[in-house]
């Protein structure tokens, strides 16, 4: 149960109002069990509830720590015995109930209205240089020999590491970084993600509650947009560079010494291995699994795992040498 910095946690809330704030039936010697929080699979613990839509996620759904799983019925062979299941129609859309439960304000990136201009927080950084009109929250961590440059607005509990280069016209909110970070000018950092739930009256927002992580090395290119995870969290590796451009969606996990050209989009919840090389205006499908040493063609879409140590091209994207037959049969 992580402690979450950036945003107001209610609760706890007893099972029973959570069974009913979802429609879901629930046996007497269960309704006291309080819960406290509303977490991923392998982030919770035994006083938390997560949710389970698809069997992709079994290896972690299988050693969950959660007291009570949203899911459904056919899912239920995936999860502890001792888990209690609390079976819906649609699952994401409790699990979106649920979250609202215990992070109401999440629903909306509201400005941050706690800013300070930086020339009246000199002191607090003395080691750090500003640029004109650089804006900070509060509880705002910066470590010396970091430069931030103008017109940054750097929103309350946001850590930044030492030397490291924040650009002109940044945006950062929910995020923590780490040493020797660079992120060039424009780039928003920890905004909410596109996560929505559609239903036939109206589109119902999900609540986005997770944090960017970059660890040291980072570089990110002018303009890029890092959207913050819903539960878990958006990581980009130690040593990783992305280009200008670049778009990374919620619960994005991009390992070690990547390299990503310029215009690609990476879709919500999926993993990419270490040293990985995509080429520029490619696309990475939600929810899949890129292995280590894999290189990506310039404007390939992936809409498939990709085994260690592959090379792979086109729409969709196939092995290489598949890839240059397929042009010479044409």
């Amino acid at each position: 149960m992580p402690k979450n910095q950036f945003y107001e946690k209610k609760g706890p809330f007893p099972l029973i109002d959570i069974a009913k704030a979802i429609g879901c039936e629930l046996s007497l010697n269960k309704k006291n069990i309080e819960i406290y929080g509303f977490e991923s699979l392998d982030n919770s613990s035994k006083n938390d509830v997560t949710f389970l839509n698809s069997s992709k996620y079994k290896d972690l759904s299988l050693k969950t720590k959660a007291v009570a799983c949203i899911t459904s019925s056919n899912l239920f062979k995936f999860l502890p015995n001792e888990c209690i299941k609390l079976n819906v129609k649609n699952t994401l859309f409790a699990a979106t109930q649920v979250s609202k439960l215990f992070y109401p304000s999440a629903d909306f990136d509201i400005p941050d209205d706690k800013l300070v201009s930086a020339d009246k927080l000199k002191n607090l950084y003395p080691n750090v240089k500003f640029g004109y009109n650089v804006l900070i929250g509060k509880n705002v961590i910066i470590k010396k020999n970091t430069s931030v440059g103008s017109n940054t607005i750097l929103e309350s509990n946001i850590s930044i590491g030492e030397n490291c280069v924040i650009g002109s016209f940044v945006l950062i909110r929910n995020s923590l970084i780490s040493n020797d970070v660079h992120i060039q000018d424009g780039v928003k950092l920890g905004i909410k993600g596109f996560g929505f739930i559609p239903m036939k009256e109206k589109n119902i927002k999900s609540p986005h509650v997770g944090k960017v992580i970059l660890h040291e090395g980072v570089e990110i290119g002018a303009n890029s947009t890092i959207d913050r995870g819903s539960l878990a969290d958006t990581i980009i590796g130690k040593n990783t560079f992305l280009d200008n451009q670049v778009h990374v969606a919620h619960n994005v996990k991009i390992g070690k010494n990547c390299m990503i050209a310029g215009q690609v989009g990476f879709a919500g919840s999926s993993a990419i291995g270490d040293n990985v090389v995509i080429g520029g205006q490619s696309g990475i499908s939600g929810h899949l699994k890129v292995g280590n040493n894999v290189k990506i063609g310039g404007g390939s879409g992936v809409i498939n795992d990709i085994k260690d140590n592959q090379q792979v091209m086109g729409y969709p994207a196939v092995p290489l040498k598949e890839f240059i037959k397929q042009r010479k049969n044409k």
